[in-house]
């Protein structure tokens, strides 16, 4: 895993927005940013899942969190502007942004993919992700420094059948990721890249694999230390990458 220790206020006076923040890698890497200092806004659809991370950060003593429930397969671009609306008129500014949360709902050939299902997949997979950061790019720009960090997939870089809508999605997540990394790269101290976690235990992975042993894939901890380096100020000026959890490309030739 990725070597990697960063100090204990990597995070201190940032505040990261994290979406699918209820469960899996998205609450992990919640609790991860609130532990090195950051405010996080918990984002997703399952308020008592949202309100156990919530718990969780206090007990260990971290900055105050923010829950923003939202419904993002359902979500309007209203929905999306008034969430930025109250984002700034309580926090001012946004230094990262993790897009995380992501449906399967079914593995499938293309022959007999259902058609309601896969607008519904491209609705939270993609939509919601350029509709939330299109709403988010002022207050991204308040900061002195900001982070957007996708969460992709190996199968939305390397085509596998039956992945369906979920792995077109994290293909258009890669090219929106690289637009929007060009796009900023000299008019903004924003960065913006892409993780593929690689085989993780989580619910979304027991839903593809449900004959798999949990415990022979890693459990989301193990790769919180490239997540705060893409988060944190470490990485300033690390843009545009799309990056392997499992083999840390294309992170070995970060700055400095």
């Amino acid at each position: 895993m990725f070597d990697y220790s960063p100090p204990q206020d990597l995070l201190k006076e940032r505040t990261i927005l994290v979406t699918g923040a209820g469960d899996g890698i998205g609450s992990i890497a919640a609790r991860t940013f609130a532990a090195h200092g950051a405010t996080v806004i918990l984002l997703g659809r399952t308020i008592p899942k949202l309100e156990a991370v919530y718990d969780s950060i206090e007990e260990m003593g971290g900055a105050q969190p923010a829950i923003y429930p939202m419904n993002l397969e359902g979500a309007s671009p209203h929905d999306y502007q008034e969430m930025a609306d109250k984002l700034e008129q309580e926090f001012g500014s946004l230094e990262g942004l993790l897009h995380n949360a992501a449906t399967l709902h079914m593995l499938s050939r293309i022959d007999d993919y259902d058609p309601q299902t896969w607008l519904q997949v491209m609705q939270t997979n993609l939509n919601a992700p350029f509709l939330l950061t299109q709403t988010c790019m002022p207050l991204l720009r308040k900061a002195q420094d900001a982070s957007v960090l996708f969460t992709s997939d190996h199968v939305g870089r390397n085509g596998k059948a039956y992945w369906g809508a979920y792995g077109v999605s994290k293909f258009g997540i890669e090219g929106l990721m690289q637009i929007l990394s060009d796009e900023t790269r000299e008019s903004s101290a924003i960065r913006v890249n892409s993780i593929a976690p690689g085989p993780t235990r989580t619910k979304l992975r027991a839903q593809a694999f449900p004959g798999e042993d949990p415990s022979s894939v890693k459990l989301a901890d193990q790769i919180m230390p490239l997540y705060l380096w893409l988060m944190g100020p470490d990485s300033l000026g690390y843009t545009g990458h799309s990056v392997d959890a499992e083999t840390e490309q294309s992170v070995t030739d970060k700055p400095g």
